[in-house]
């Protein structure tokens, strides 16, 4: 043992050195209680192949004891060789005491290749074994949520919050509940949950839980509670950001929603979505230049950002600044963000800057899109009336009219048309 006490004091001075040497004495000449007690201790400390092989040597003095088997493979599973750790599970036999314990390893294992139904199966066979042993119910429950069963899951967290089972392998089950109910929609029903939770300790990842479950609930007083404490604990937790400022938005307080998203910016300095969410927090306040550079410092950050250019061009437009909708528009026609919007806004700026036939051809192209799309027809079908082009017009102003039938524009415009 005294060996094993050294080893541990020159892991915890870093003095690795002599830590290897009183390891090598352990693996040599060391009781196999002495290499026991090692192995757990080296796998404490992150030494997990140093752990296997003391493992190993003791596992060819009990050639088949479980609680060997497994710690060995619960080691290859750390190290990403999830084959021998399969190998190793297989010589667990199904009357010795530590089956169950391989029969759950087993379970973990083939939910991490997404086999849901073969890790069902193994927990379900544990739980045939061991009635009432909690961690199974766990478990199952976890592997339940991982599969969208929320309901399932849900029971099962319920029926052990009943047990009066508060904690599992260091994990909150008020906390999995409450993700359980609000993954299911029960967004009311998973506060309770959280605030349970909550008071028994206060983990950023369930606070941020309870922010978004009372966002998605319409509690935002509540949201803005729960995320403003989560930063004042955490800056840096980077998804705080978005949903506190809409929390903001849905309370009408938008300087407060513009400055959140602004002080996201400083922590997430490459979410495009923070920058686009100011331009249109900055178009709400009414500060269009503001509004204009935070949604170009977006497409910056992704050239391909369909819903940032669309906002932009939508400024733009209104603005009466045709030249720069091409700009933008054209950038985005020639890539793969393409979006008939910004034919239309190109079709909307050619025909203001008097560039007709241009107009008429991304007019045609935006047509074969949003040929439902009352707002385009009524566009498009003045544009042709202007231009002349009167069968053309015809046609449009009928789908206006199927798609409106008492509407008495298109009733009149479709009545002189056909004189």
């Amino acid at each position: 043992m005294k060996a094993v006490e050294s080893m541990l004091k020159y892991l915890e001075e870093q003095n690795l050195q002599k830590a290897k040497a009183q390891f090598e004495i352990i693996k040599s000449a060391g009781s196999d209680e002495d290499k026991y007690n090692a192995a757990l201790e080296l796998a404490r400390f992150g030494y997990l192949e140093e752990a296997k092989e003391l493992y190993e040597h003791l596992l060819k003095n009990y050639n088949d004891d479980g609680e060997i088997i497994v710690s060995i493979a619960e080691l290859l599973v750390e190290l990403d060789r999830e084959d021998e750790a399969y190998q190793y599970l297989s010589m667990v036999k199904p009357d010795d005491p530590n089956y169950p314990a391989a029969l759950l390893l087993e379970a973990d294992l083939y939910e991490m290749q997404g086999l849901y139904e073969v890790s069902e199966n193994k927990l379900k066979q544990a739980k045939q074994m061991l009635p009432h042993e909690t961690v199974i119910d766990y478990a199952l429950a976890e592997l339940f949520l991982t599969q969208g069963r929320f309901l399932e899951a849900s029971r099962i967290f319920k029926e052990l919050l009943d047990a009066k089972e508060f904690t599992i392998a260091d994990v909150d089950i008020n906390s999995r509940m409450a993700e359980a109910l609000s993954a299911g929609g029960a967004f009311e029903e998973a506060l309770v949950y959280y605030e349970n939770a909550l008071k028994n300790k206060k983990e950023i990842n369930v606070l941020f839980g309870y922010g978004l479950t009372s966002y998605q609930s319409g509690n935002y007083k509540k949201a803005i509670d729960a995320f403003t404490e989560l930063r004042e604990i955490d800056p840096e937790y980077h998804s705080l950001y978005l949903y506190l400022a809409h929390s903001f938005e849905h309370e009408e307080r938008l300087e407060e929603a513009l400055d959140t998203v602004v002080a996201g910016m400083k922590v997430d300095e490459f979410n495009k979505e923070l920058y686009h969410y100011a331009g249109k927090l900055a178009l709400k306040l009414g500060n269009e230049e503001d509004a204009e550079n935070y949604l170009r410092q977006a497409i910056v950050l992704d050239p391909e950002f369909t819903e940032a250019g669309l906002t932009l061009n939508k400024l733009l437009l209104h603005q009466e600044r045709y030249e720069d909708v091409l700009e933008i528009s054209k950038m985005f026609s020639d890539g793969v963000g393409d979006d008939a919007q910004f034919h239309w806004d190109a079709a909307l700026s050619y025909q203001n800057l008097e560039q007709y036939s241009l107009a008429l051809n991304e007019y045609e192209v935006a047509y074969n899109e949003v040929n439902n799309n009352n707002e385009f027809l009524k566009d498009y079908g003045y544009f042709l009336l202007e231009e002349g082009r009167r069968s053309e017009a015809t046609i449009i102003f009928k789908k206006l009219k199927e798609n409106d039938p008492t509407n008495e524009e298109w009733i009149s415009i479709l009545e002189r048309l056909e004189e």
